[in-house]
């Protein structure tokens, strides 16, 4: 039977309690284990990329441990499924922040995803790491509680159009999933074709999960295109390229990587993925970063997003020991860009930049994804990208550049 308390136990137990809410969030933030959420998407469309995503994050928080952790505290990842939906998204973030109170969520994939996680994490003062790339994302009001390593649509879109005109494509039309990218992608694709000399004759935005797109494809191809771009997830892509090879369109093909890759490759015939190029941001294959993490995760080619949240938390780390052990979302804002960007040492390794810091030395970490330097809204400021074709059932690397 539970015991009743004094009025003197009880009034002390308030006044604690009280006392423990007046507590800044700087102080609550310097004590014990560090938290750290990631919100990868270990199911759905993007589940061939979250386990990875997750490891590489947890390979890090490791090496940090066993290194001594961020000013003597150990990193604690508490790991949420976002099964690549809005919905789904929300409730992980909202447990993570609420029940697990940590600093930082890092991961997030579709930018369906961060969209909808984004606001939760700005009004908790929670910073935010991901690799979407919706133009709309930075665009937020999130007051510097974001940042994003994977180049925005802008960026991305530029690429796509000069690849497609460097072929010859002079007629290019665009099927795109339902998603915050379509749009945006659709606008400046065709505005970089005109700078080549091609024209955007046909955009068709479809809805996901579908059986067939065979009248999505039938009007697009009224268009007589020479170039598609197939701008989706893996799940409905597979089923577009079906149905184009059905069709008898034997034109150009081009897509996403994370939409046409290995997995998707192994599932069709050859025939019907033959020639597809895909354009993907490329990780930095010659940093001793890329090819420690590629050694850990036991595979020689690794992903871009992997390497990216290798880079998450091990910026999301070193911020928080340049802000003197300040384990808050609002210390990693304020002290982000000053361990990526500008005149110090260089390092690709979380734990020897918290070795560094701990000497009093400045430093400026460049990751497995490549130099990490962001711009006012948080967009990551430039990257290489990989170029790759369908042959055979496999990919041919083309370049990197």
């Amino acid at each position: 039977m539970a015991q009743r308390l004094s009025r003197r136990a009880f009034l002390e137990l308030g006044a604690v309690s009280l006392a423990v809410a007046g507590v800044p969030a700087v102080a609550r933030g310097q004590g014990g284990v560090i938290r750290l959420g990631t919100l990868t998407p270990l199911t759905g469309n993007g589940g061939n990329y979250g386990p990875s995503m997750l490891k590489a994050m947890q390979w890090v928080a490791g090496e940090i441990n066993a290194a001594g952790g961020v000013r003597g505290r150990k990193i604690q990842l508490v790991s949420e499924d976002d099964q690549t939906n809005p919905e789904a998204g929300v409730r992980a973030a909202r447990k993570l922040i609420d029940l697990d109170k940590v600093a930082a969520i890092m991961g997030t994939w579709a930018s369906a995803v961060t969209t909808a996680v984004a606001p939760l994490c700005w009004e908790s003062r929670t910073f935010l790491t991901t690799v979407s790339g919706s133009d709309t994302i930075t665009l937020l009001p999130h007051q510097g509680y974001l940042v994003r390593t994977q180049p925005n649509t802008q960026l991305q879109g530029k690429k796509f159009a000069e690849f497609m005109a460097a072929q010859g494509s002079r007629r290019v039309a665009i099927l795109a999933v339902q998603a915050p990218f379509a749009l945006p992608t659709q606008k400046v694709v065709g505005e970089e074709l005109k700078k080549h000399g091609s024209e955007l004759v046909a955009a068709v935005v479809y809805d996901k999960d579908k059986t067939t797109y065979r009248s999505e494809i039938d009007q697009v191809l009224k268009d007589k295109p020479d170039m598609i771009y197939l701008n989706g997830y893996t799940a409905d892509v597979t089923v577009v390229l079906k149905d184009l090879y059905k069709a008898g369109y034997t034109g150009a093909k081009i897509a996403q990587a994370y939409a046409v890759n290995q997995k998707l490759l192994s599932a069709l015939p050859p025939e019907v993925t033959e020639g597809t190029w895909t354009i993907a941001p490329s990780p930095s294959i010659e940093s001793s970063a890329y090819k420690r993490l590629a050694q850990a995760l036991g595979n020689d080619d690794l992903d871009p997003y992997s390497c990216q949240t290798h880079d998450h938390i091990s910026l999301v780390a070193l911020a928080i020991a340049h802000a003197k052990g300040e384990a808050t979302g609002t210390g990693i804002r304020d002290h982000v860009r000053k361990i990526s960007q500008g005149g110090g040492a260089r390092v690709d390794s979380a734990a020897e930049g918290l070795k560094l810091l701990a000497q009093g030395k400045e430093i400026n970490f460049d990751g497995a994804s490549g130099p990490c330097d962001f711009n006012e809204i948080g967009d990551i400021l430039d990257t290489k990208f990989r170029y790759e074709q369908a042959e055979k059932g496999r990919f041919k690397l083309l370049k990197i550049g």
